[in-house]
């Protein structure tokens, strides 16, 4: 069956624009054929993520997809590292299996960091057997971000092992090297590893580009990196990407690619140079069975009807209308529930830290940035354990086991803001045991006792503002089996609640998840303790 599809086509591999018709069979561009007549809209290639944990989205692949293609997304690069953290091989396979009741192409990573380091407990392993397996699927076109660069750096077995795995089998590497330079880059890099998202400078992206480097740029939920570093881009621009990494709900409802894209073009970045980085470097690079709208090309594409505002009124994946003027025509699907959890109630006196009066070591949230700092605070006691200081903005946070009964782990934090009751979540990078920030023992306890009873989820507890509201999270203790719509309006109450608490961060549970990735310096708190980012080591609390 024949479809036409007529518009300004926008050629980005040739570099031109020109009123044509695209004539459709099969899924496929069968011809394009030129015209004179005159087009209001235009037709792009589709947008590609070039790299996302769909877990973090709250939704499984099948309902991400429905939102996604909404905003003019087509194809996703993913790196399910959360799930596997969780389950294993097993939970790479349900990504895959789920991705499949959608239209928008799904391309899945071999992960390989779990557990992301030694120094926490995870739900799983992946082998050097498993990892194999992965990597021979026809499903995985990469070996997923590799954190563990000291690793690769000094030169361990089981890392490069992987690394040649992936080699062998012909897949890309993506890289994960927040602040790395130098010699130590230029051996990271050396191993084959090809892409970084995690650069926070121009001066950082730069140097990674020169040294041969793809740079993803950012603009995630907790991760902002796109003002900083889009002027690269003009010059640079084949080799860059978009990617938003990590991103909650209630900013997917919002937008997606097709806001980074708006937002480079009124940069004035010329629009070819946009489109390469939003659509076609991915599909190059990670060579992907996307089409970049020519002939013989899946069919693959946008109508927008301009290039201000990137107003997507049809998303098309293989030839079918999937989405329409900013909503999707494929209906929500159930998702089956799979999980391991393990964590049985806390106490109160459980969170507490022994003494009399303390110099510790507090952690240093930075609004917008996965990066902490790291500070020595005196704090005082109460009942013979050392209290938090919420009129300084200095709140207790705890990591609480999930996989095993275990005793929490505690440390201060600066930043968060709030000035009573406590926010908690079981996703927690990477490993995803129970994460919480609160005010007072009995609160934090309260909200991690909701979690534990939920099986997952994120939530707000405050008994001065009578707030006890949780967004359960089935799936893996990461993912919702509701709608978009529900999930979303969920979060939203949840973000709400948890600045009315006083919380002054942009995305406080987003950033509340990254308090424990500890390959990101400078200081995280793990399961098993505060841990030196820099030195890839445990510290202790007190600092003497």
């Amino acid at each position: 069956m024949k479809k036409f599809f007529s518009g300004n086509i926008v050629d980005v591999v040739n570099g031109e624009v020109f009123p044509g018709t695209l004539e459709v069979r099969n899924g496929k561009i069968h011809d394009i054929h030129r015209d004179s007549r005159t087009h209001e809209h235009f037709i792009t290639p589709g947008f590609v993520d070039s790299h996302v944990h769909v877990e973090s989205t709250m939704m499984p692949p099948s309902e991400f997809a429905r939102i996604a293609m909404a905003h003019g997304t087509v194809a996703a690069v993913c790196d399910p590292h959360e799930i596997a953290n969780v389950l294993g091989i097993e939970g790479v396979r349900y990504m895959i299996d789920n991705a499949s009741l959608a239209p928008l192409k799904f391309y899945f990573s071999a992960p390989s960091c779990v557990p992301a380091t030694a120094f926490e407990t995870s739900g799983a392993e992946l082998t050097s057997e498993e990892l194999k397996t992965l990597l021979a699927m026809p499903e995985i076109k990469f070996l997923g971000e590799v954190m563990n660069f000291p690793g690769v750096i000094h030169d361990d077995p089981a890392v490069l092992k992987k690394l040649e795995m992936a080699k062998v089998y012909g897949k890309p590497i993506d890289g994960h090297s927040p602040g790395l330079g130098g010699a130590d880059l230029e051996k990271y890099i050396s191993q084959g590893i090809t892409t970084d998202h995690e650069c926070f400078t121009k001066e950082e992206a730069l140097e990674k580009l020169s040294l041969g480097m793809k740079v993803l740029i950012r603009e995630g939920s907790a991760a902002e990196n796109f003002d900083e570093l889009i002027p690269i881009a003009h010059e640079h621009y084949r080799n860059c990407m978009f990617c938003s990494d990590d991103k909650h709900p209630d900013d997917l409802q919002k937008g997606h690619i097709n806001d980074l894209v708006k937002r480079a073009l009124a940069t004035g970045m010329d629009k070819m140079k946009v489109l390469q980085m939003a659509c076609i470097n991915p599909i190059t690079h990670y060579g992907l069975n996307v089409g970049c709208l020519q002939k013989g090309d899946p069919a693959d594409f946008l109508i927008i009807d301009d290039f201000d505002q990137v107003r997507v009124q049809q998303t098309i994946i293989d030839g079918k209308i999937v989405a329409e003027r900013g909503r999707s025509r494929w209906p929500h699907k159930p998702a089956r529930i799979v999980n391991r959890f393990a964590a049985k109630p806390k106490e109160p006196k459980n969170f507490s830290v022994p003494g009399r009066t303390g110099r510790v070591h507090v952690i240093d949230v930075i609004d917008g940035q996965l990066i902490t700092r790291k500070s020595v605070h005196t704090l005082a006691a109460s009942n013979g354990s050392i209290s938090c200081d919420p009129g300084k903005d200095i709140l207790k946070i705890a990591v609480v086991n999930r996989y095993e009964d275990r005793k929490p782990a505690i440390g201060f934090v600066k930043n968060f803001g709030l000035k009573q009751g406590a926010i908690a979540g079981s996703i927690a990078h990477d490993s995803h045991n129970i994460i919480a920030v609160g005010a007072g023992d009995d609160e934090i306890c309260e909200a991690v006792n909701l979690i534990i009873h939920n099986k997952g989820g994120i939530c707000a507890v405050s008994r001065q503002k009578k707030i006890r509201e949780i967004l359960p999270l089935p799936i893996a203790g990461l993912m919702s089996d509701q709608d978009f719509e529900t999930i979303a309006r969920r979060y939203t109450r949840l973000d709400t609640s948890a600045k009315e608490m006083g919380s002054t961060l942009r995305a406080p549970f987003m950033t509340l998840s990254f308090m424990a990735l500890l390959v990101i310096p400078e200081i995280k708190l793990s399961d098993r303790g505060l841990f030196d980012g820099n030195r890839f080591e445990f510290m202790d609390l007190f600092a003497g």
